[in-house]
């Protein structure tokens, strides 16, 4: 579901604005639903300007569903030539699980495949704080 937001267009060039952004939907959300995993998907520009943001998944208070299938589908159809992966620790743990570092080792080799770069996976708190598994050195 493509999420209707003000940041179109808006260039999200480092890991700090990416978050920003996010947490800032995140905050929209009711708290029913903020205490849920959500994976989004950013669609990029070649100058890295948002294109598109999509929640691709709402999981649970500990886990989502992702796939490169659905993660990929919208960045093909409109053309994005990056994505970055954003989603929430409702427990406030930025630490990636190992599935979180599974998932996005499968999703930056689909990326290669059909020629649009992952280039951050980003864990964020309901507070506001993050992670970026590209700064880790991870990604």
């Amino acid at each position: 579901m493509e999420v209707r937001t003000s940041h179109k267009g808006k260039k999200v060039s480092d890991p700090n604005k990416l978050a920003e952004v996010m947490s800032s939907i995140l905050r929209g959300e009711d708290d029913i639903d903020r205490d849920k995993e959500h994976f989004w998907v950013i669609g990029m520009s070649v100058k890295l300007s948002i294109l598109y943001i999509e929640l691709v998944s709402l999981g649970t208070l500990t886990s989502a569903l992702i796939h490169p299938r659905e993660t990929f589908r919208r960045a093909i159809a409109k053309g994005a030539a990056s994505i970055a992966c954003v989603h929430n620790h409702p427990s406030g743990d930025l630490e990636p699980s190992s599935d979180d570092l599974k998932v996005t080792e499968k999703l930056r080799d689909a990326g290669e495949i059909v020629g649009i770069k992952l280039i951050d996976h980003i864990i964020i708190a309901n507070d506001g704080g993050f992670m970026s598994i590209k700064e880790r050195g991870i990604l």
